[in-house]
């Protein structure tokens, strides 16, 4: 199965997106598909030995719909600018015809003799019909053919039918008469809602250009070329000519092209661009450094690692726009109404068509006819939650935060307690050796330590590693290597076994040691790691992982949001409490071994909590799995996107309370919008069928319907355009 994201030209409202969904979901080789209006993409899995993208497109073709498989900017700036060419001939017209019928319908004054003035507007009508109306005409032609009815078909049999209406009672006059038919035309609705209606359209379409405005800057970091060293020559090349392992040289104040490991020099980074952090890293030899990232000091060289769709920003970007073009669950709904809103309102209005004929009052029937056709717009509605979800995933991206799918920013909203991995979380990550208590004197007994723990990965071992290093310790072979799952390890040295770990390890092995010295490193947050024999211990050593800068702040951030914070950790209980008390953490869970964090965040749930796990996105997969939504801290180029929901760069911790944030305020403008969108159907709807005529004597122009359908649109983006305002 293949999946593709592919742009879908002619979609102008929620229906339209549903046809165009229904229909390619029946071809065969098609697994899934889901149609997005706001970005106008359609994700598609499909089976590409079945069906090919062409042939989807010819299906959906006779509906006005196709996918752009080629030059999909220059069709979207065509597309634009045609709608651009639109405005600028029909608004005019329409904007002194609108402000004509006002003149007339609240000053009484005619500037206009009324013989001359029908008949100029019934050229008029007929030109702006026939050319920026001719989309809607269509819509008719589709509706009549192929059963097919979207936004396009609701103005155009309005406007048609005020159109044709005006040109009876206009050519037919004696006729009309007869009829009972007032001598008036309404070649001014033709004219007016037609151009208010594209001129919202235009509006529409230059305010989603705004709404994607993340990826074009996430695109713009991308170096278009880059200085290679090839056998001793410096050369400028194009960044697609890069290969695996080229040498790339970078000067002071220059973009760093692609992915890589610097080789030689040193610099400082400015990586904002990437992970939302202002102030310059520090890089050295062996350090990672990003393409898009910018060097702010210093020239130096480095090995290209990543190339293509593998590199850190092309995955960002990838991940972006996937995530834009996903569905919230708050959207069900508004779907679920949008598939039979078109039919529905078409029923609305041919009954207030037939019961104001009944009544006797032809004008008004037209009148409420057009109006309810032209007022209920689905547009609105299928706005409502693409627009604030774009807006949202892209402000989080330019802040260093990757949200997976609109479904990650909906769950992370409903969170009521946030739980935090202590290692490389809350704390920095790199522990270090603070003491080294030797018991038997007789041994070298931190040779012995560094022997066994070189084996390991663990954090622990490797700060003892990096000790051992400073101290230029001598390592032993070491045999029979066992790491002890939550304990610690066991490995033979020339011959005699030794253990290294935690007091767990002490007990299970009935050895007995001195507890002060480990209550001692405990109370002051230190992780003792004792080393014994089969006999006894041997030496203790204590490492110490201090709280990030900005820990405290964090959780202080976490309480303000009214969430519980707690810390997972397979530290023992005193060192545990000890940061969870410096941090200012709720509850803490220690002596917790990796495989039974999971146990633990499922003792939470069941107690009624909504949980996001904040961990590495690698050792901590389990738990990131199993609880609502996973947060992975990310530093240099490991994102590890497809570990979590969310994806915080540079492991930056004071960026767990700002997605938060976001998806609130996303989800706040999200049922904002679905409130608006609702409201203005529920109140427009029956305005324009004329139910408070009778009451207030109040019937909604159509004129003013296709103005305010207009202006429903651009509300919607609009209230979605703050979310970029936020900070």
């Amino acid at each position: 199965m293949k999946k593709e994201s592919i742009y879908v030209s002619g979609m102008h409202c929620a229906s339209c997106s549903y046809v165009v969904e229904k229909n390619i979901s029946k071809l065969k080789g098609v697994k899934s598909i889901s149609v997005n209006y706001a970005n106008e993409k359609a994700d598609i899995e499909y089976d590409e030995k079945i069906l090919s993208l062409s042939k989807a497109s010819e299906v959906i073709k006779p509906f006005g719909y196709s996918l752009l498989l080629d030059n999909v900017k220059e069709e979207r700036e065509k597309e634009y600018e045609s709608l651009k060419k639109k405005v600028l001939f029909s608004f005019p017209i329409a904007l002194i015809v609108f402000f004509l019928m006002l003149l007339e319908i609240i000053f009484m004054v005619t500037v206009i003799p009324m013989e001359i003035n029908k008949y100029l507007l019934f050229v008029l009508s007929t030109l702006i019909l026939l050319t920026t109306g001719k989309p809607f005409l269509k819509g008719i032609y589709n509706f009549i053919r192929y059963r097919s009815a979207n936004m396009d078909t609701l103005v155009g049999i309005g406007t048609l039918t005020s159109y044709i209406y005006s040109a009876g009672i206009m050519l037919f006059s004696e006729k009309a008469m007869s009829l009972g038919l007032p001598d008036v035309t309404y070649f001014d609705i033709t004219i007016v809602v037609i151009s208010f209606i594209v001129f919202g359209k235009f509006l529409e379409a230059r305010s989603k250009i705004k709404t994607g405005e993340a990826i074009q800057k996430l695109l713009s970091l991308q170096s278009k070329s880059a200085i290679v060293e090839r056998n001793g020559v410096e050369k400028e090349v194009s960044i697609d000519e890069l290969i695996l392992g080229d040498i790339v040289i970078v000067k002071p104040g220059y973009k760093i092209p692609i992915d890589g490991v610097i080789v030689y020099g040193k610099s400082s980074i400015d990586e904002s661009m990437i992970t939302g952090e202002s102030l310059p890293i520090d890089k050295d030899v062996n350090d990672l450094v990003v393409g898009g990232t910018i060097n702010k000091s210093g020239s130096f060289k480095f090995k290209v690692t990543k190339v293509g769709s593998d590199t850190m920003l092309s995955n960002i970007i990838s991940m972006v726009e996937r995530a834009q073009g996903t569905k919230a669950p708050v959207q069900k709904l508004a779907d679920d109404i949008s598939k039979v809103f078109v039919p529905v309102v078409l029923v609305i209005a041919f009954l207030s068509l037939i019961l104001w004929l009944i009544a006797g009052s032809p004008v008004n029937a037209l009148l409420c006819f057009v109006g309810v056709l032209v007022i209920a717009c689905p547009c609105a509605l299928g706005l409502a939650t693409p627009t604030a979800i774009i807006v949202g995933v892209g402000k989080g991206a330019s802040n260093g935060i990757l949200i997976k799918n609109a479904e990650s920013l909906e769950k992370l909203y409903k969170v009521t307690t946030v739980v935090l991995d202590k290692t490389g979380t809350l704390t920095k990550g790199k522990p270090e050796v603070s003491e080294i208590f030797e018991i038997k004197k007789d041994i070298d007994f931190f040779s012995i330590l560094s022997s066994l723990e070189k084996y390991s990965e663990h954090p622990l071992s490797i700060a003892i590693m990096d000790k051992a290093k400073e101290l230029n310790i001598k390592l032993t072979d070491v045999t029979d290597f066992k790491a002890l799952e939550g304990k610690g390890l066991e490995g033979n040295i020339k011959g005699k076994k030794y253990y290294a770990g935690n007091i767990k390890l002490m007990n299970e092995l009935n050895i007995s040691f001195e507890r002060s010295f480990i209550d001692k490193f405990t109370k002051e947050g230190k992780t003792p790691i004792i080393l014994s024999d089969e006999k006894e211990v041997l030496g203790i050593v204590a490492i110490s992982d201090q709280l990030k800068d900005n820990a405290v702040e964090t959780v202080k951030r976490l309480h303000d949001l009214n969430l519980k914070v707690v810390m997972l950790s397979g530290d023992n209980n005193n060192t545990a409490e000890f940061i969870a008390k410096i941090a200012g953490i709720d509850t803490v869970f220690s002596e917790v071994k990796p495989t039974e964090k999971s146990d633990k965040i499922k003792e939470l749930q069941k107690n009624g909590e909504i949980i996001a796990m904040v961990g590495d996105g690698i050792n901590d997969a389990p738990s990131l799995a199993t609880s609502d939504i996973g947060i992975a801290m990310a530093s240099g180029s490991d994102i590890a996107i497809e570990s979590a929901g969310i994806t915080i760069l540079g492991g930056n911790i004071s960026k767990i309370p700002e997605a938060i944030s976001l998806s609130h305020k996303t989800i706040r403008v999200v049922k904002e919008n679905l409130f608006f969108a609702f409201i203005y159907n529920i109140i427009g709807i029956p305005l324009a069928a004329g139910l408070l005529y009778p009451i207030f004597g109040i019937l909604l122009n159509p004129v003013f319907a296709g103005l305010a359908m207009a202006l429903s649109s651009v509300s919607v983006v609009t209230n979605s355009l703050r979310l970029k305002l936020i900070r």
